[in-house]
């Protein structure tokens, strides 16, 4: 029997390493794969885009937010893995009842690396995660020398339409945009608040940027932010690169680079 403590300090007990995991966040199946775990992999969502064949491979059991359960049941996993952000206490209950469940919840870098070492830890890839967590550093500590003296901007992150909502405190997002010198305009608030889109909200912001997930922000949605907020600069940016830690994080470093020097400066 093997002890582990997920990103929630729950304990979960297994008796040897998964050989059948479902997977319920695309950022975590991207990682696992990006870990040699693909073959282990029996269970994702309809989300989960990357890699780009996933789904036609591996069984898809529902979304992040509502699952069949017996498909899961039937699949009979070894270990199934949720995120405190993506997945319902709902989801989370009726998991619990089918195989043990791990709960991410990665807010900055750190637990971004924790997560990853736990991994491997769980699932016998030790070298691989360790290898991953120093890439990742050392491309952490480049893209800080980077961004080190450039300007810093007061700057508001859209996530949805109707309502409006923003990236605010207590998210990886905000960790995301602070590392890059953008000013969260909305840390005052907690997680994703709505908010009422006028002038008056957004009075001093002078970066806007619009997700293109989990809404598909266009371009015909800036017209909206020029009007009320004349002065600040608007740009649709890669919300994957902003929201996925994990694998992925080997990209958005470049593209956080690219997004600076080209269209920020």
């Amino acid at each position: 029997m093997k002890v582990f403590k997920d990103q929630l300090y729950r304990t979960v007990f297994l008796h040897d390493t998964p050989k059948r995991i479902v997977s319920l966040v695309p950022s975590q199946t991207e990682l696992l794969c990006d870990l040699g775990l693909r073959d282990s992999l029996v269970g994702v969502t309809k989300f989960c885009v990357h890699p780009n064949d996933i789904r036609e491979q591996v069984e898809v059991v529902g979304g992040t937010k509502q699952i069949h359960v017996d498909k899961i049941k039937a699949l009979q996993p070894d270990i199934i893995l949720c995120n405190k952000e993506e997945n319902t206490l709902e989801i989370v209950e009726a998991c619990v009842g089918i195989a043990p469940v791990y709960i991410s919840d990665v807010l900055n870098f750190s637990d971004c690396l924790e997560l990853i070492g736990m991994y491997g830890e769980m699932f016998s890839v030790e070298d691989r995660a360790e290898a991953l967590k120093n890439s990742l550093r050392s491309q952490l500590e480049d893209f800080k020398r980077f961004v080190e003296g450039r300007d810093r901007y007061r700057t508001a992150y859209f996530i949805w339409k109707s309502p409006w909502m923003v990236a605010a405190n207590d998210t990886f997002i905000n960790y995301v945009m602070e590392l890059q010198g953008f000013d969260n305009y909305f840390k005052q608030l907690s997680r994703y608040p709505e908010i009422d889109l006028n002038e008056a909200a957004l009075e001093g912001v002078e970066l806007i940027l619009l997700s293109s997930e989990p809404y598909p922000f266009k371009v015909d949605d800036t017209n909206i932010f020029e009007v009320i907020s004349p002065t600040a600069k608007i740009l649709l940016v890669d919300g994957e690169m902003f929201s996925w830690y994990g694998s992925r994080l080997t990209q958005a470093f470049e593209y956080f680079k690219r997004l600076r020097q080209e269209q920020v400066n």
